[in-house]
């Protein structure tokens, strides 16, 4: 066995063993519930210069994923800041390095194939301002509109015709309709071997009444939507090995892979 192989099984032993140790959730959730309350945890980071509104955990595990699936189309439901927007487009623009490096090309981003779209139901002008601004701005377009109307659905499914291989992210309005909505509107989307990621599933596993003035709360939320979702699709399944490797996630049974055409 090489070395590079050696080190992948001791990885994948290291991940089985932390999935196994069951006392890790509780723990993680604590710590969660801790930071979030003493410093509104998520929200001090930046990507590029915009927030991103993310534990760095799951920005890494999304880099990974990203690397790995090689999307030429990333839809982003819930724009915010632009943060994840950036994002996800400046790991577009490594993507297109890496072909430009492999083909002895350069990379222009005006001339990428790859795109970022982004869904948002109010894009506040500060925002997108400084999103169009941004130098990652070639490989981002964004529309305007409620998630789960049929105009945005329309254009949405127009956009995704050009491409071959499509991932998915929902963060937008965390109710159990609402985002059982988006997993019928835009699971079907999803390219065979990339993801739909739903985040924020955590709400799930808070105490009760923790979000007192959002409309979604213990059993009325993305993970309820997730579940309820997996029972009739079986197109997707959980990957567990993302949530044991991070362990300190927003999206815990989030991380649908699509398995079947």
């Amino acid at each position: 066995m090489n070395l590079s192989a050696q080190f992948t099984d001791e990885v994948d032993e290291n991940i089985r063993h932390l999935r196994e140790a069951s006392d890790l959730p509780q723990k993680s959730l604590d710590w969660m519930m801790a930071v979030g309350t003493a410093g509104n945890y998520p929200y001090n980071f930046l990507w590029m210069g915009r927030p991103i509104i993310q534990y760095p955990q799951d920005m890494v595990a999304m880099q990974e994923l990203i690397w790995s699936t090689k999307p030429d189309l990333i839809i982003e439901i819930g724009i915010a800041h632009g943060g994840s927007l950036v994002f996800s487009a400046s790991m577009l623009a490594l993507l297109d390095l890496d072909d430009a490096i492999a083909s002895g090309n350069t990379v222009d981003p005006k001339a990428s194939s790859r795109k970022v779209l982004g869904i948002d139901i109010d894009i506040r002008p500060h925002n997108r301002a400084a999103i169009e601004a941004h130098p990652m701005a070639s490989w981002i377009k964004m529309i305007e509109g409620s998630s789960i109307v049929p105009e945005t659905i329309s254009q949405v499914e127009k956009e995704a015709k050009e491409y071959r291989r499509i991932l998915v992210c929902l963060d937008s309005n965390h109710t159990h309709d609402h985002v059982f909505a988006e997993l019928e509107a835009y699971s079907s989307l999803v390219t065979l071997g990339s993801y739909c990621v739903v985040f924020d599933t955590l709400i799930e596993e808070m105490p009760a009444g923790s979000f007192p003035d959002k409309p979604w709360d213990t059993g009325n939320n993305p993970r309820t939507a997730v579940e309820a979702f997996l029972e009739i699709n079986d197109r997707f399944e959980v990957d567990y090995t993302i949530d044991a490797k991070l362990q300190i996630s927003v999206a815990p049974g989030g991380y649908l892979k699509c398995v079947s055409e």
